[in-house]
Parts: C-alpha cells; structure tokens; sequence
C-alpha cells in the first residue's frame, strides 16, 4: 500500500513524473507527468517493473482514463549522445510536465512536481523521492503509463529497423541485442555514447 503524501494535500495539481529507457543502448529516453484525482487508487497499479505486459497494458487505459492531465516527453538518442544521459532524463522530465494536457487538449500548470530520483530545471515547487516508483502511487501510475508509451515505440521501431528485434528487448542491452549490433552495426536510433565496449 503507498503511503499518502499528507503534508502535500494543499496542492491542487501535483504531477507525479517517472522515466524509462534511461539504461537501453537504443532508443528514446521517455518520460511521463500525470496529475491523478485525490482520494482515488486504481486497483492493482504499482512499479511498473513489478508487472506484466499484459497488466500494464490494462492499468494504461484505466489510468489515462482518470487522469486530470497527462503528458509526454521525450529525448532521442543524438540528444543523449550529446548532452549525456543524466541530462537527457531531466530534459525527457521537464518535456513531459510542459507537454502536460488535460482531456480537452488545453495545457496544465502544475502547482508541485514529485519526481523519482531526480531534480527538474522548472521553476516549479518540486521534490525527488528515491524509488518514488514503489513509495508513490501518482508515481507509479507515471511509471506505467511511460512503460507501455515507449514499449509501443518500440514496436514501430523494429518495422523500422528490422533484424535488431527491438519489439523484444526494447532496446536494452541484452545478449541478444549486443550481437545484433556487432553484426549489423549501429542503427541511427542506437546512442553511440552507449557502443564504445561492444564496438572496440
């Protein structure tokens, strides 16, 4: 059960924000903002990574569903090379809070940022909390929605760029995918930053 975060039930849109991809070889690092209602829990949403594919993907819609506002960000693979991954997560987080939409399409401010493991450059009140994905409901909502978000992009991605089999390792370094890449060479959408010891 997540606890409550009490002392913040003075804010009236607090956008919970979490990553993914922040460790793949390939690939965008992705990243969501949600603003849930107050007082209402989803049954079954928790760390997106202690889940099926197929509960995610049904959490997804009941979450987006609820949500007051929800928003993307994203930051491709020559970005991460750079400007370095860490720096790539917290532009892929502050994307997400100002892409922030509600159901009507029209943007939203929030008024607190709670943020899993890390600081976003917005002038915004904020607060990092380590594995927020497993203390934070409003987090772990994030957390799935971005999970099933880029897990889809990843099957775009390999009709895109077919023989690396991206649908199923999702761009993480598998042993699979490391052989992949030492045979057929990089793709445009791997990060090169990333390639150093498997290229050497």
């Amino acid at each position: 059960m997540f606890k409550q975060e009490s002392e913040l039930e003075y804010y009236d849109n607090i956008a919970y924000i979490d990553e993914v991809g922040r460790g793949c070889l390939a690939g965008d690092v992705l990243a969501c903002a949600i603003i849930m209602p107050k007082g209402v829990q989803i049954p079954g949403v928790k760390d997106s990574k202690k889940l099926s594919s197929k509960q995610r993907e049904d959490l997804y819609e009941k979450i987006l569903l609820k949500s007051k506002a929800w928003g993307i960000g994203r930051v491709s693979p020559s970005t991460i090379d750079s400007i370095n991954i860490k720096e790539g997560t917290r532009l892929a987080m502050k994307l997400a809070v100002e892409n922030l939409k509600d159901k009507d399409g029209n943007k939203v401010v929030p008024d607190f940022l709670l943020i899993d493991a890390e600081t976003i450059d917005l002038d915004i009140m904020q607060r990092s909390i380590i594995k927020g994905d497993e203390k934070s409901y409003g987090i772990a909502c994030a957390s799935i929605v971005a999970k099933v978000y880029r897990d889809r992009l990843c099957i775009d991605w390999d009709r895109e760029f077919p023989g690396y089999n991206f649908k199923q390792h999702k761009g993480y370094g598998t042993k699979e995918h490391r052989t992949y890449i030492q045979s057929l060479g990089p793709s445009s959408i791997h990060r090169n930053s990333f390639l150093k010891k498997i290229l050497k």
